[in-house]
């Protein structure tokens, strides 16, 4: 008679390891949403300010944004922030700019401390009427348009799709190019699947948000543990994860590029040429496309070049801005 295990007690112990590692893992990564209340007073204090944005249907999205420098610039500069980013992204560039110029920066829905849209969409569209919405209640009527990775691809559709509005464009490792990716396979997205939603709703291993920061940067050793802090928090927002998911899900690189001749602003598109996300031939893909613009290349910076060295980059935006 053999001592060997039989195999369903073999299995039955292999289910019992595999449960225990679950449990061990929920533990270990369980990140359950934080609600708005708990995160303004590190994230949303002043300058900070919130309104409630009236959309279609009679709903409303609460929005967090700034609006510093002078009220009687009567063009304001709107900076837009990528994916799964945040105003705060832009507050080096605004040290600089507000000082002359009335400088608007925002969390856009799904992000931030606005956090996910009652409707749901996440589209480009979605984006672009979010933002025509936003400025017409602010009374903003034209205005100097940037925007960084997802903030750049509604920046420039709504350039494109509103001339009249937009007097200068900036694009700082913009997306919306249907171009490989140096990190990311061909086709890949987010699958549209509510079970894996509501799972990423309810894990966030705080390594991982890590691992995502730094390879936003050209130089990794630039990531403080405040600043994985501030995207690791923001990300917990109520609402937040699930918002990107389907944001990611929503995500339709190449549908607009037919628009980006008809963009009339003078354009600066600045590209960080260690981006890993989006591959910095993407530039002149942008400059070949836009009849009015230049480029400026940080070589040593990543994906998030305003973040990684602000003074620098700053700097390329005063000089486009004065230049005739």
């Amino acid at each position: 008679m053999s001592d060997r295990p039989s195999l369903g007690a073999r299995l039955m112990k292999l289910l019992g390891l595999a449960v225990l590692a679950t449990a061990l893992l929920a533990m270990a990564f369980r990140a359950p949403d934080r609600p708005l209340e708990s995160l303004v007073a590190r994230w949303g204090a002043p300058p900070s300010d919130f309104l409630e944005l009236k959309l279609p249907g009679g709903q409303a999205q609460l929005v967090h944004f700034r609006d510093e420098g002078p009220r009687s610039d009567t063009t304001p500069i709107v900076l837009l922030h990528a994916t799964a980013s945040s105003l705060h992204t832009w507050e080096g560039w605004v040290k600089s700019l507000s000082a002359t110029r009335r400088v608007i920066t925002l969390d856009l829905p799904g992000f931030g401390l606005t956090g996910p849209s009652p409707l749901g969409d996440y589209s480009d569209e979605a984006y672009d009427s979010f933002l025509l919405s936003f400025l017409d209640q602010l009374q903003i009527s034209r205005m100097v348009l940037g925007g960084n990775s997802l903030g750049g691809e509604i920046a420039w559709i709504h350039a494109a799709r509103h001339p009249e509005r937009v007097t200068a464009l900036i694009l700082v490792d913009a997306d919306g190019l249907d171009v490989p990716s140096p990190t990311i396979p061909p086709g890949a997205r987010m699958p549209d699947w509510r079970p894996l939603h509501e799972l990423i709703g309810v894990f966030l291993p705080r390594p991982l948000i890590d691992r995502g920061v730094r390879a936003m940067y050209g130089d990794p050793s630039k990531v403080t543990a405040a600043l994985v802090d501030r995207y690791f928090e923001l990300t917990l927002r109520e609402g937040n994860r699930v918002a990107l998911a389907r944001r990611l899900a929503q995500r339709d690189p190449g549908r607009h590029v037919d628009l980006l001749a008809r963009i009339q602003a003078p354009t600066l598109i600045l590209w960080g040429g260690r981006d890993a996300i989006l591959a910095p031939e993407a530039a002149a893909l942008f400059h070949r496309a836009i009849p009015a613009s230049q480029v400026r290349m940080f070589p040593a910076l990543g994906h998030v070049p305003q973040e990684e060295d602000p003074a620098s980059t700053v700097q390329a935006v005063h000089t486009f801005l004065h230049s005739p």
